[in-house]
């Protein structure tokens, strides 16, 4: 997050291309939560992020390829550093939202990550 706002993609791909996610990816083997989310984040986007706490999960299923993605969610502030597209076959460009105006079709976990208000609540205390 920075300034109240959250950074989001549009994605290109298999699964949910065209919809708004955040910027992330699969762990490594043997790789931690934490370690994964900073060097998802920093070879998508070039941005280094401060102190990590998570902050819920989401479970989907998408119906179109059977896949099914269990996706672990981590709050941080990320005050300075210009965002760049550093997957641009992955990633068509990255914005920064506010959480009461993002944009549509939001990615299938992010958005069944904030239809649980749990996490929504974490979110914004955190970092609002």
């Amino acid at each position: 997050m920075r300034n109240g706002k959250i950074l989001l993609g549009k994605r290109i791909g298999a699964d949910g291309a065209g919809s708004w996610g955040l910027p992330g990816g699969k762990l490594d083997t043997g790789e931690r939560i934490e370690a994964c989310a900073r060097r998802e984040v920093l070879e998508e986007t070039g941005l280094e992020l401060a102190e990590l706490v998570p902050c819920g999960f989401s479970d989907d299923v998408f119906a179109e390829t059977g896949r099914h993605w269990v996706t672990v969610y981590l709050a941080t502030h990320c005050p300075e550093g210009d965002v760049q597209n550093l997957e641009p076959e992955f990633c068509e460009c990255w914005q920064w939202f506010a959480l009461d105006n993002l944009p549509r079709p939001l990615f299938l976990p992010l958005s069944n990550f904030l239809n649980q208000p749990v996490n929504v609540r974490a979110l914004t205390s955190l970092y609002m």
